[in-house]
């Protein structure tokens, strides 16, 4: 009686696992890497050349703002001698506003250009994903993989996309970038 207890208790807990074990041999996966799939996208191309502008532009404001520092701190060091304890004192809090203004502007601006870069990617972004979405329906795949974070994978139960994806797209990748 205590064999078929211990019987029916094992079957209890191996049951999921048969179950589970049956269920991954049926999954369907697929795996993408759709950062490689924009960069050979002609729109991504342009965000490029648009986010070089915007980079180079904040780059001269912020050079030219640097500048006009330097400039007030020589003249500062060139009339220090000339100046009273008080004034020296004024003369070098302003300096320290100005460089803590060129500072704040200097983050401000990275910030915006990531905003600004993210906003020019997302429609690019949002391509790629509804296509990738359009494979797994026709393919009726369960799981799509990020390839980059891929190890290894058994070609003959795991779906390269990368070409697909990109066929779909109007575009043509290098096949050595697509995973295969």
């Amino acid at each position: 009686m205590k064999r078929m207890s211990r019987i029916g208790v094992l079957l209890i807990l191996i049951t999921p696992i048969i179950s589970d074990a049956l269920n991954a041999q049926t999954l369907k996966i697929g795996y993408a890497d759709p950062e490689v799939i924009i960069t050979y996208m002609p729109e991504y191309q342009t965000v490029q050349q648009q986010m070089a502008v915007e980079y180079r532009t904040s780059q001269e404001a912020l050079q030219a703002l640097a500048e006009d520092f330097q400039e007030r701190v020589e003249k500062y060091q060139k009339q220090q001698p000339l100046l009273s304890v008080a004034r020296q004192a004024e003369r070098e809090q302003e300096l320290a506003q100005l460089q803590a203004e060129i500072q704040t502007s200097a983050a401000a601006k990275d910030q915006e250009l990531a905003k600004k870069q993210e906003e020019m990617m997302a429609p690019l972004l949002e391509r790629v994903q509804t296509v990738i979405d359009e494979v797994a329906a026709e393919k009726g795949l369960d799981i799509i993989i990020r390839s980059p974070a891929l190890l290894y994978v058994n070609e003959d139960h795991v779906v390269n996309l990368n070409i697909e994806i990109a066929q779909k797209l109007g575009i043509v990748i290098d096949e050595s970038e697509s995973g295969n």
